[in-house]
Parts: structure tokens; C-alpha cells; sequence
């Protein structure tokens, strides 16, 4: 995803414009905001950065969606919380914004422009995104008992559509779910959403899941849903042992609970795709398997995609009418067919971890007698445990303005899991700031 002159991403542009549009929204023109192509052509971005700027909105309550009529401000959460009011108070959305390769980005638009030169009844142009599905499907299937075919993919415009969805064709609203924290809040929120009853799974002196905790816990409770990470569980950047996959396995193939596999952040695992996922001992029938390819491509793909076999899913993703761009659909489905995701992967990796462990080393010299923690398997993010309570508003407000994100760790847990832990994120491609933004972190983390 690109740059503008200001350092940004290009959707951080299209956010700020939306931003001055809300606050000065006419309650007598009900709100409406413009239409993902008219304001891609007024600010000459894609389609995607659009999408991905009104995602964040829709996430943060401050718009919301109408299927087949747009978007429109949430005018109720703009009396309530204005957020130009306390800018240092905004999170980010979650998939953290991620550049992709600039290599696999201009080979992204290659494909759009040569498709684009396509005339007459082009495939793309049907816009079902057959291709993009059999090419996901493709991706999953490692085993004759995890065969995926495009009808058990479903694609969706954001995460948070998607499971939204997901939950309401499964009927669980008002089911229990155990989730294994900290984990995505995108997640842990849409199942609070759907008006689901949440419970943690009980962790280990370690930090990793008590698998003899869990199975009584199974026991008492009436689950229905048990969310878990595919392999690398982020925030904390920790790869779950094979071990722990194979408990894990075992004990849910003796209930009658769905397993939502997040694989949301899979692929950023330092040393490459791990060897084993949680989904290899798991009935394919009682699976969902949630991904976004913002993981793979980059901003510039902000879709999510769900594997499911479940009955009625496919039927009320139909009924929600997601809209995905089919041109950018068709272009991502041949950048994954002719193997050029993997071979950017590849790169993305390396960059990740080289880029981890110069953020590692250079908090644990500003800050190391203020905070510890563990140096992460994979992700862009330090999960980090503050040795003395602090306000987060304290500490939001001491980087605000810089590309440093600190984000509270209450956000990823039931409330009062984590209140002494942050999630440390370096949002931009140079170190620029770096120190000057570690150096006011400290002085927060004292009280000054």
C-alpha cells in the first residue's frame, strides 16, 4: 500500500477525509456518506483503500453499513464520543495497517491493469469471485481429510462483516463461547456483539492453554464455539507447541462444540509456515477456519474469508450482499495461482523479523526496567507486562502523534484479564521517531 508525502498510508488519507465529513453530516440529509467508487474517484484512490478507511469506521461505531444503500454516520456515537475530541484515545484497527512488498504490490496492479485490457465477456467480470475461492480452497487443502472446494469459501468486505454473519447463520446468538485470550479484539468483541456469553480459557503458569483446566471446564459448561489461534497466538507472537495442537485436538473431538480456528496471522510466523495447525486433528465438519488476506497482500486486499461447511452459511453471506471490487478479486486469485503470495511471504517474513528484533532491542534499553516481556515467535506487536500499574490513557497520550501505537491490553480479554499489559506496535516503514517516541513513553511510564 502506498505512501503520501506526509509518511501516511493512503487510507490514513481517505480516514481523515471521512473524519471532517462526519462532523459536519446534516441530520436532514440522514447522514449518507459517499459511495466506495465516487470517492475513490474523488480522492484517486483504489477501491480497497477506501474500504479499508470506512472497515475502520464501521469497527470504531462512528458509521455504519446499510446492505445495498452505503454507508451512513452513526449519529448517536458521534454526540456521545466526538473523536476529534481526544485523538490520542483512537485505536487502531485490527489487522494492524501492513504494507505489503512493494514487489508483490506492483505485481497486484500489473494483473489489475492487464485484465482491465480485457474486452468482451472478461471472467472477471462476473465479479462471483470463483476464482479467488478455488484458489483459497486450493491453499487449505493439505490432507484427503481437509479437502476444500470454492463452495466451502465465503468472502466478505472486513473480519468483523464476516463473523457478524457467521454467528447469526449459526444461530448462536446467546450461546457459550470459550475463547483462548489474549486474543484478536475484533474477535472477542463480535462475539459479545452477537450477544454470545464469553468465557476464557484457562491458561497455564506458562501462558499457554491448561488442557486439563479446559476439559472441565467442557464438562460444566454447555460450549458451543470455542475460538482458538491456528498456530501462532497474537498478540502474544507465541507459536502454540505441536503438543498443545495435539491435546487440544483430541480433547474437542470429544464434544459437540465448533472449533473457529483464527487464522488470521498465521502467516507472519518468523521461521516460515509452521509444520502443524491446530485444524490438521480437528473433523472438518465442525470447523471454521477465519482468515484475512490484509495478511498476505496487504492493505490493499482488506477482505476477509471464512472455510465453512456448516449448513446456511453460504445462503445468509448471500443475503448480506458483501460487494468485493471483481477486478481486484480476479488479480489477487492469479497472484496466489502463480505462487508470487509465497514468494513475497517469503520476504515479508524476514523483513518482520529483522524489523522485531531491532524494536526488541531498543525497548529493552529504554525501557526494560519499566516493562517486561518475551521476544515474539512472530506478528508486528510486543505484548509486554508493565512492572508497575498505569493508566493507559497516561501512556496513549505520551505517544500521540507518533508512529508508536500502545495499545491497553483490556482490549484483549474479558474485562480485568490484563490490566497491566500493552501491546507495543511501530506502525511506520523507517525508524524515524523512534527514539524520540520511546523516550516519551518512558517519561509515561514514570508519571511524567
Amino acid at each position: 500500500m502506498g505512501r503520501s508525502a506526509r509518511g501516511e498510508f493512503a487510507y490514513q488519507g481517505v480516514y481523515r477525509y471521512l473524519d471532517a465529513l462526519i462532523a459536519q453530516a446534516d441530520y436532514a440529509e440522514q447522514g449518507r456518506l459517499p459511495s466506495l467508487r465516487d470517492l475513490a474517484r474523488r480522492l484517486r484512490v483504489s477501491l480497497a483503500t477506501v474500504q479499508c478507511a470506512y472497515s475502520l469506521l464501521e469497527r470504531q461505531g462512528r458509521v455504519r453499513s446499510v446492505p445495498k444503500s452505503g454507508y451512513f454516520v452513526n449519529f448517536a456515537e458521534r454526540e456521545v464520543d466526538s473523536p476529534g475530541a481526544d485523538a490520542a484515545l483512537v485505536l487502531p484497527a485490527f489487522p494492524l495497517p501492513m504494507p505489503s512488498p512493494r514487489t508483490l504490490e506492483r505485481t497486484l496492479l500489473a494483473h489489475e491493469r492487464r485484465l482491465s485490457r480485457q474486452g468482451g465477456e472478461a471472467t472477471w467480470r462476473l465479479g462471483n469471485g470463483a476464482l479467488l475461492r478455488s484458489a483459497l480452497a486450493t491453499r487449505y487443502t493439505r490432507a484427503s481429510g481437509h479437502c476444500w472446494n470454492a463452495r466451502h469459501v465465503h468472502l466478505a468486505t472486513d473480519v468483523q462483516a464476516l463473523l457478524e454473519t457467521l454467528l447469526l447463520a449459526l444461530h448462536l446468538q446467546g450461546a457459550t463461547a470459550v475463547v483462548a485470550t489474549p486474543c484478536c479484539w475484533l474477535l472477542l468483541n463480535g462475539l459479545q456483539q452477537a450477544g454470545m456469553r464469553v468465557l476464557e480459557a484457562p491458561m497455564a503458569a506458562h501462558g499457554g492453554l491448561d488442557i486439563r483446566a479446559f476439559a472441565r471446564l467442557l464438562e460444566r459448561e454447555p460450549v458451543q464455539l470455542v475460538v482458538m489461534p491456528s498456530c501462532l497466538s497474537v498478540p502474544l507472537g507465541r507459536l502454540m507447541p505441536a503438543q498443545d495442537q495435539q491435546q487440544l485436538a483430541r480433547l474437542l473431538a470429544e464434544h459437540s462444540a465448533l472449533l473457529l480456528e483464527n487464522d488470521l496471522d498465521s502467516d507472519h510466523c518468523f521461521a516460515g509456515p509452521p509444520a502443524s495447525r491446530l485444524r490438521d486433528g480437528i473433523d472438518a465438519s465442525r470447523l471454521l477456519i477465519l482468515g484475512s488476506l490484509e495478511a498476505t497482500i496487504g492493505a490493499e486486499a482488506p477482505y476477509a474469508y471464512l472455510l465453512c461447511r456448516q449448513p446456511g452459511v453460504d445462503e445468509a453471506i448471500v443475503r448480506r450482499g458483501f460487494l468485493l471490487p471483481p477486478l481486484r478479486q480476479h488479480a489477487v486469485a492469479n497472484t496466489f495461482a502463480k505462487g508470487e503470495v509465497d514468494e513475497s511471504l517469503a520476504a515479508l517474513r524476514f523483513d518482520l523479523q529483522a524489523r522485531m528484533e531491532h524494536l526488541c532491542s531498543r525497548i529493552e534499553l529504554r525501557l526494560g526496567t519499566h516493562l517486561a516481556f518475551a521476544r515474539p515467535d512472530g506478528g508486528r506487536g510486543i505484548w509486554a507486562r508493565l512492572n508497575q500499574p498505569i493508566d493507559t490513557k497516561v501512556l496513549l497520550a505520551a505517544v500521540a502523534g507518533t508512529p508508536l501505537s500502545v495499545i491497553p491490553g483490556e482490549l484483549f480479554g474479558l474485562k480485568g484479564s490484563f490490566p497491566q499489559h500493552v501491546l507495543l506496535v511501530w506502525c511506520a516503514e523507517s525508524w524515524d521517531g523512534l527514539e524520540q517516541a520511546l523516550r516519551r513513553l518512558g517519561r509515561g511510564l514514570v508519571g511524567r
